[in-house]
């Protein structure tokens, strides 16, 4: 084989990402990572993360990657700011374009996550991290004893109101239709929970709040009247976005849902082509299993190579 600058190529800076960088790095492989616009993956848009294993204190989302990411420069890993534009998997050398530059790499780890469906108003993303949040099993800690609101009508919400029952004082479920997508046997079980209301035909038109979540601004669907709930949380669960639409164009097969299938550990359908984390995971989305993705990921890539030579 004709030598190439990065035996592997990662795409993705988030925790899964790299876990992998590391992993790869220090088997030689040479691995560079590029990691977008806005490296370190949604964790650097988190304030304190308290589930990550070896912190009993807590560490800042930001402080969490930017140490991960001294790590992978440590043990001689590239990272690059820019964002993967296209890709060719289709023969080695497989082929990675950014907008400035064109990479050959023997294999691939994909680690470009799933991004939280919002409700895109200004005042929501002023808030995040202020009490708006998309994932209770990190979050749901921060709000006991307080009234949360969860924003949803699938499995995903009825499992996260449920779960923040645990800590919260009510949890109140908003949907914008009357009919809920839940499965019965979730719809139930948050249904007798004594502790979670339902608020349904309604739309959110505001989080109010200037520096925390004190409330949100609902609509009635029917009548139009407006009217304000007082909450101190607000959890999104209108789903996730996986980001493979440039990996479905090059071969990688995805589910109904756009997550990459995973054929074999970390292996996609495509020869040297492996993923780790959110991007492929529906259930967990927590950064310590996106992590540990990331190491199977890094270390299935070195027995590819290793097979390859």
């Amino acid at each position: 084989m004709s030598e190439i600058e990065h035996k592997v190529i990662i795409i993705g800076s988030g925790p899964a990402g790299l876990t992998a960088a590391i992993y790869a790095a220090r088997a030689e492989l040479k691995p560079l990572v590029i990691a977008g616009l806005n490296p370190g993956g949604q964790l650097m848009q988190t304030t304190e993360v308290e589930n990550f294993p070896g912190f009993p204190k807590g560490i800042m989302g930001p402080d969490l990657m930017t140490g991960m990411m001294e790590q992978v420069k440590r043990f001689g890993g590239v990272i690059a700011n820019e964002n993967v534009i296209s890709a060719d998997f289709s023969t080695q050398p497989l082929t990675v374009k950014t907008e400035t530059a064109e990479y050959k790499t023997r294999a691939v780890i994909i680690a470009t996550g799933a991004e939280a469906n919002w409700l895109n108003l200004d005042s929501e993303q002023k808030l995040r991290g202020k009490g708006v949040s998309a994932c209770a099993t990190c979050d749901g800690f921060f709000f006991k004893d307080k009234a949360v609101a969860v924003i949803g009508g699938g499995d995903s919400a009825m499992e996260e109101a449920t779960f923040l029952t645990k800590f919260a004082s009510s949890v109140t479920i908003i949907h914008r239709r009357n009919e809920f997508r839940a499965s019965k046997v979730m719809l139930k079980r948050a249904q007798d929970n004594p502790k979670i209301e339902f608020v349904a035909n309604v739309q959110v038109l505001e989080v109010v709040g200037e520096n925390a979540v004190e409330g949100i601004r609902l609509k009635d669907n029917q009548t139009s009247e407006e009217k304000t709930l007082p909450i101190q949380g607000l959890f999104l669960a209108i789903g996730h976005t996986p980001a493979t639409k440039i990996f479905k164009a090059a071969g990688v097969e995805t589910d109904e849902k756009g997550y990459i299938k995973i054929s074999n550990q970390t292996q996609t359908n495509l020869p040297g082509v492996f993923v780790a984390g959110d991007v492929a995971d529906h259930r967990y989305r927590q950064a310590i299993s996106a992590a540990g993705a990331g190491c199977m990921a890094a270390l299935d890539a070195e027995k590819y190579l290793a097979e390859q030579e």
